[in-house]
Protein backbone atom coordinates (compact mmCIF):
# COMPACT_ATOMS: atom_id res chain seq x y z
CA UNK A 1 0.00 0.00 0.00
CA UNK A 2 1.54 3.45 -0.82
CA UNK A 3 -0.18 6.99 -0.76
CA UNK A 4 -0.41 9.06 -3.67
CA UNK A 5 3.16 11.09 -2.67
CA UNK A 6 5.87 9.18 -4.50
CA UNK A 7 8.52 7.33 -1.73
CA UNK A 8 12.25 7.84 -2.55
CA UNK A 9 14.08 4.92 -2.51
CA UNK A 10 15.67 4.42 0.62
CA UNK A 11 19.22 4.96 1.87
CA UNK A 12 18.81 3.25 5.43
CA UNK A 13 16.65 0.69 6.32
CA UNK A 14 15.76 0.02 9.86
CA UNK A 15 14.18 -3.35 10.52
CA UNK A 16 12.33 -4.42 14.14
CA UNK A 17 13.39 -7.83 15.18
CA UNK A 18 10.80 -10.15 16.69
CA UNK A 19 8.28 -11.40 14.12
CA UNK A 20 9.67 -9.22 11.77
CA UNK A 21 13.21 -10.75 10.78
CA UNK A 22 12.90 -14.03 13.19
CA UNK A 23 9.72 -16.11 14.57
CA UNK A 24 9.72 -15.79 18.33
CA UNK A 25 6.56 -15.69 19.25
CA UNK A 26 6.74 -19.03 20.45
CA UNK A 27 9.12 -18.02 22.76
CA UNK A 28 7.48 -14.63 23.83
CA UNK A 29 3.85 -16.82 24.87
CA UNK A 30 5.45 -18.85 27.07
CA UNK A 31 7.20 -16.84 28.90
CA UNK A 32 4.65 -14.89 29.21
CA UNK A 33 2.78 -18.31 30.45
CA UNK A 34 4.95 -18.76 32.46
CA UNK A 35 5.20 -15.17 34.39
CA UNK A 36 1.60 -15.27 34.66
CA UNK A 37 1.56 -18.42 36.39
CA UNK A 38 4.07 -17.52 38.78
CA UNK A 39 2.30 -14.77 39.95
CA UNK A 40 -0.68 -15.85 39.76
CA UNK A 41 -2.33 -14.38 37.26
CA UNK A 42 -4.30 -16.01 34.85
CA UNK A 43 -2.20 -16.81 31.21
CA UNK A 44 -3.19 -14.77 28.26
CA UNK A 45 -3.97 -17.01 25.25
CA UNK A 46 -1.26 -16.89 22.35
CA UNK A 47 -3.16 -14.53 20.40
CA UNK A 48 -4.11 -12.59 23.55
CA UNK A 49 0.18 -11.99 23.82
CA UNK A 50 0.36 -11.48 19.76
CA UNK A 51 -2.66 -8.69 19.97
CA UNK A 52 -0.66 -7.07 23.73
CA UNK A 53 3.28 -7.87 23.95
CA UNK A 54 4.49 -5.24 21.75
CA UNK A 55 6.33 -2.79 24.33
CA UNK A 56 9.35 -3.26 26.67
CA UNK A 57 8.74 -5.19 29.28
CA UNK A 58 10.40 -2.36 31.68
CA UNK A 59 7.19 -0.01 29.81
CA UNK A 60 4.56 -2.99 29.69
CA UNK A 61 5.44 -4.96 33.05
CA UNK A 62 4.92 -1.89 35.95
CA UNK A 63 1.08 -1.30 34.22
CA UNK A 64 0.58 -5.12 34.36
CA UNK A 65 2.26 -6.25 37.52
CA UNK A 66 2.66 -2.71 39.79
CA UNK A 67 4.61 -3.76 42.64
CA UNK A 68 5.56 -7.33 41.42
CA UNK A 69 6.73 -5.83 38.47
CA UNK A 70 10.17 -6.76 38.82
CA UNK A 71 9.81 -9.91 39.98
CA UNK A 72 8.06 -10.64 37.22
CA UNK A 73 10.56 -9.56 34.82
CA UNK A 74 12.97 -11.76 36.51
CA UNK A 75 10.74 -14.59 35.97
CA UNK A 76 9.89 -13.94 32.25
CA UNK A 77 14.38 -13.52 31.54
CA UNK A 78 15.02 -16.19 33.32
CA UNK A 79 12.85 -18.27 31.04
CA UNK A 80 13.72 -16.24 27.68
CA UNK A 81 17.33 -17.21 28.68
CA UNK A 82 16.71 -20.59 28.69
CA UNK A 83 15.33 -21.87 25.67
CA UNK A 84 15.87 -18.58 23.48
CA UNK A 85 18.27 -19.18 21.38
CA UNK A 86 17.21 -22.81 20.64
CA UNK A 87 14.50 -21.92 19.76
CA UNK A 88 15.14 -18.67 17.43
CA UNK A 89 14.02 -19.33 13.49
CA UNK A 90 15.11 -16.78 10.77
CA UNK A 91 11.68 -16.01 8.99
CA UNK A 92 11.57 -17.20 5.34
CA UNK A 93 13.33 -15.05 3.33
CA UNK A 94 14.36 -13.03 6.00
CA UNK A 95 18.13 -13.58 5.11
CA UNK A 96 17.49 -12.76 1.83
CA UNK A 97 16.03 -9.75 2.33
CA UNK A 98 19.03 -8.29 4.38
CA UNK A 99 21.42 -9.08 1.82
CA UNK A 100 19.42 -7.52 -0.69
CA UNK A 101 19.18 -4.29 1.14
CA UNK A 102 22.83 -4.48 1.88
CA UNK A 103 23.64 -4.99 -1.90
CA UNK A 104 21.71 -1.94 -2.97
CA UNK A 105 23.91 -0.05 -0.81
CA UNK A 106 21.66 0.68 2.47
CA UNK A 107 22.63 1.39 5.99
CA UNK A 108 21.01 -1.40 7.59
CA UNK A 109 20.35 -1.29 11.58
CA UNK A 110 17.90 -3.22 13.99
CA UNK A 111 15.49 -1.36 16.14
CA UNK A 112 13.82 -3.46 18.66
CA UNK A 113 12.52 -3.72 21.78
CA UNK A 114 14.41 -6.42 23.00
CA UNK A 115 16.43 -5.71 25.61
CA UNK A 116 20.09 -4.62 23.84
CA UNK A 117 22.01 -7.34 24.65
CA UNK A 118 20.05 -10.19 23.93
CA UNK A 119 19.11 -8.84 20.74
CA UNK A 120 22.55 -8.32 20.01
CA UNK A 121 23.29 -12.22 20.89
CA UNK A 122 20.14 -13.38 18.63
CA UNK A 123 21.89 -11.32 15.64
CA UNK A 124 25.62 -13.19 16.34
CA UNK A 125 23.96 -16.12 16.90
CA UNK A 126 22.33 -16.12 13.13
CA UNK A 127 25.86 -15.02 11.55
CA UNK A 128 23.90 -11.80 10.78
CA UNK A 129 26.70 -9.15 11.29
CA UNK A 130 27.94 -9.05 7.81
CA UNK A 131 24.53 -7.10 7.18
CA UNK A 132 23.57 -5.00 10.21
CA UNK A 133 26.25 -2.58 10.89
CA UNK A 134 24.07 -1.75 14.28
CA UNK A 135 21.66 -3.14 16.69
CA UNK A 136 19.70 -1.35 19.11
CA UNK A 137 17.16 -3.11 21.44
CA UNK A 138 15.42 -1.96 24.96
CA UNK A 139 17.54 -0.20 27.72
CA UNK A 140 20.16 0.95 25.16
CA UNK A 141 17.89 4.62 25.42
CA UNK A 142 16.41 6.62 27.51
CA UNK A 143 13.43 5.79 26.37
CA UNK A 144 12.42 2.37 24.12
CA UNK A 145 10.39 2.46 20.91
CA UNK A 146 7.51 3.76 19.97
CA UNK A 147 9.53 6.69 21.32
CA UNK A 148 11.83 7.80 18.43
CA UNK A 149 15.33 7.87 20.29
CA UNK A 150 16.30 4.25 19.05
CA UNK A 151 16.12 5.51 15.74
CA UNK A 152 18.09 8.15 16.26
CA UNK A 153 20.54 6.46 18.01
CA UNK A 154 20.38 3.74 15.06
CA UNK A 155 21.62 6.35 12.71
CA UNK A 156 24.01 8.54 15.25
CA UNK A 157 27.14 9.22 13.24
CA UNK A 158 26.34 7.56 10.08
CA UNK A 159 25.67 11.55 8.44
CA UNK A 160 22.22 9.79 7.61
CA UNK A 161 19.19 11.94 9.05
CA UNK A 162 15.96 10.40 9.94
CA UNK A 163 13.56 11.35 6.89
CA UNK A 164 11.42 9.68 4.59
CA UNK A 165 14.28 8.04 2.84
CA UNK A 166 15.08 6.38 6.30
CA UNK A 167 12.70 3.16 6.31
CA UNK A 168 11.13 1.70 9.60
CA UNK A 169 10.35 -1.62 8.81
CA UNK A 170 7.76 -3.68 11.59
CA UNK A 171 4.89 -5.52 12.64
CA UNK A 172 3.54 -3.42 15.19
CA UNK A 173 2.09 -0.25 16.25
CA UNK A 174 4.99 0.46 18.26
CA UNK A 175 7.17 0.45 15.00
CA UNK A 176 4.65 3.00 13.13
CA UNK A 177 4.61 5.36 16.06
CA UNK A 178 8.18 5.23 16.05
CA UNK A 179 8.77 5.49 12.31
CA UNK A 180 6.26 8.77 12.72
CA UNK A 181 7.84 10.41 15.82
CA UNK A 182 11.22 9.93 14.33
CA UNK A 183 10.27 11.14 10.78
CA UNK A 184 10.88 8.75 8.61
CA UNK A 185 8.50 6.41 6.19
CA UNK A 186 7.16 3.72 8.00
CA UNK A 187 6.49 0.40 6.71
CA UNK A 188 4.80 -2.23 7.65
CA UNK A 189 5.34 -6.07 7.16
CA UNK A 190 2.46 -8.45 7.95
CA UNK A 191 -0.82 -7.92 9.61
CA UNK A 192 -4.38 -7.96 8.83
CA UNK A 193 -5.81 -7.18 5.34
CA UNK A 194 -7.99 -4.61 6.55
CA UNK A 195 -5.60 -2.49 9.45
CA UNK A 196 -7.67 -2.16 12.64
CA UNK A 197 -8.53 1.65 14.22
CA UNK A 198 -4.99 1.74 16.33
CA UNK A 199 -2.93 1.12 13.11
CA UNK A 200 -4.07 3.74 11.12
CA UNK A 201 -3.96 6.46 13.44
CA UNK A 202 -0.49 5.81 12.45
CA UNK A 203 -0.73 4.68 9.25
CA UNK A 204 1.65 3.09 6.57
CA UNK A 205 3.22 4.40 3.83
CA UNK A 206 4.17 1.12 2.68
CA UNK A 207 3.35 -2.40 2.91
CA UNK A 208 4.06 -5.72 2.23
CA UNK A 209 3.00 -9.06 3.90
CA UNK A 210 6.69 -10.79 4.40
CA UNK A 211 9.88 -10.77 3.17
CA UNK A 212 9.49 -11.88 -0.10
CA UNK A 213 7.30 -8.95 -0.88
CA UNK A 214 9.68 -6.48 1.04
CA UNK A 215 12.70 -7.66 -1.35
CA UNK A 216 9.53 -7.18 -4.74
CA UNK A 217 8.95 -3.86 -3.14
CA UNK A 218 12.54 -2.91 -3.29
Amino acid sequence: MTTARPVAPPRAILFDWDNTLVDTWPTIVECYETTFRALGRTPWTAAEVQERAHGSLREVFPTLFGAEAGRAEQVFYDTFHRIHLERLAALPGAADLLAHVDGLGCYVAVVSNKVGDNLRTELSHLGWERWVRRAVGAKDCARDKPAPDPIFKALDGTGIAPDETVWMVGDSLADLRCAHAAGCLPVLVGGPEELPASLLAHPPRLRARNCHELVALL
